[in-house]
């Protein structure tokens, strides 16, 4: 739910951004506040509630979450609207490191990649279900029906969390900002850290704006641009789950530079396209499909890599990843912004090639550097 929650809106800006009397990249900034917001509160929330019962975590941060969106669907300003993501994000979060940190500890030795991948499909399986349904209730109900959509869900998962989760304490010392800081410097856990970042701002700079770029490409309405992110997201979950079982089969690294360079020729295969437009709604669908189950793929990979690497911190580790995450995503959001206002959609898939190529590097340069001592 989290994650459809950033990315409900990516469906609607036009129609959103119409209604309050902002641009399309103003309204773009909601998502980028989101993955900002998370970006920032993830580590100090890994810290301070390390020790909270992961059900009790959960469902406080879930409370807040559906009341946060309830009153989103009541607002009329941007700038309400704005604060309320941010406190929407706030409780995202909390709970997002300390889910994945559940996964790798419990997973096999061998099998780290592919229990990530099940907690990862929650990403692609927002984008694949979440975005899309929110394009639709958006184009036939209204923007404020998404949030409401947003609010149930919440509740929800909320009962499923008091029903199915155990209420067991956590153990272990609380790392201090020292040790976080000691996870945080070390050169390949650095250079992962920035090789995810620059990854997301290129993939989902192109997911934020892909709207506008699909109205400006082709001449498909609201309809058949909630048919491109629900078939990105079922190829998205395609790829998280090969990326998973090609992270036990081939290693990380290997994984990682296969999925970028699918990813950046994907990307230049959407910009010329809308050098020649307009083209059938249906060209452009099949390239946006392999573009998201290319970037999608390499999210497996990227923390299990990490969690091998930190150790005894990898709790930490994947909790600074998190905001890594969170903070590319904001990174592309703003840029992506920049880059629609200023030079159009046009700019956006050549924008996304600069950071795949920045992830290549840093990629190459972690490869090279001696891995700390666990």
């Amino acid at each position: 739910m989290v994650y459809t929650d950033d990315y409900v809106i990516s469906g609607i800006l036009p129609e959103l951004a119409a209604d309050l009397g902002v641009s399309e990249s103003q309204a773009g900034q909601l998502v980028t506040a989101y993955s900002l917001t998370v970006a920032l509160v993830a580590p100090l929330a890994a810290v301070a509630c390390a020790r909270v019962p992961r059900r009790r975590l959960l469902c406080c941060g879930i409370i807040i979450f559906v009341c946060a969106n309830a009153f989103a669907a009541a607002v009329s300003t941007y700038t309400l609207l704005l604060a309320l993501r941010i406190v929407i994000a706030s409780s995202a979060a909390a709970v997002t490191p300390a889910v994945f940190a559940f996964a790798a500890e419990r997973a096999p030795g061998d099998k780290t990649g592919r229990y990530v991948a099940i907690v990862s499909l929650g990403v692609t399986g927002s984008i694949a279900g979440g975005v899309p349904i929110g394009a639709w209730i958006g184009g036939h109900y209204g923007w404020r029906a998404c949030f409401i959509a947003m609010a149930a869900g919440g509740v929800i998962v909320l009962c499923a969390s008091f029903g199915t989760l155990p209420d067991e304490h956590q153990s272990g010392e609380v790392p201090g900002l020292c040790e976080q800081l000691r996870v945080l410097v070390s050169g390949p856990i650095a250079c992962g850290l920035l090789s995810n970042c620059a990854l997301m701002s290129g993939s989902m700079m192109m997911l934020t704006y892909l709207a506008p770029y699909l109205s400006s490409t082709s001449s498909g309405g609201i309809e058949e641009r909630a048919l491109a992110f629900s078939l990105s997201g079922i190829a998205g979950i395609v790829g998280i789950w090969l990326g998973g079982i090609f992270t036990d089969k081939w290693g990380p690294s290997r994984t990682l530079l296969f999925g970028i360079v699918g990813m950046t020729t994907s990307m230049v295969m959407l910009w010329i396209l809308w050098a020649i437009r307009p083209v059938p709604i249906s060209v452009v669908v099949c390239v946006v499909v392999l573009w998201g189950g290319l970037a999608f793929w390499n999210s497996p990979a990227i923390q299990a890599r990490l969690y091998m690497l930190a150790g005894s911190v990898a709790p930490q580790a994947l909790a600074l990843n998190t905001s890594g995450t969170y903070l590319g995503v904001s990174i592309g959001g703003a840029v992506g912004g920049i880059a629609l206002h200023s030079f159009g959609p046009g700019s956006l898939p050549l924008a996304s090639v600069c950071f795949c190529v920045a992830s290549l590097v840093l990629i190459e340069i972690a490869g090279r550097l001696r891995e700390p001592q666990m």
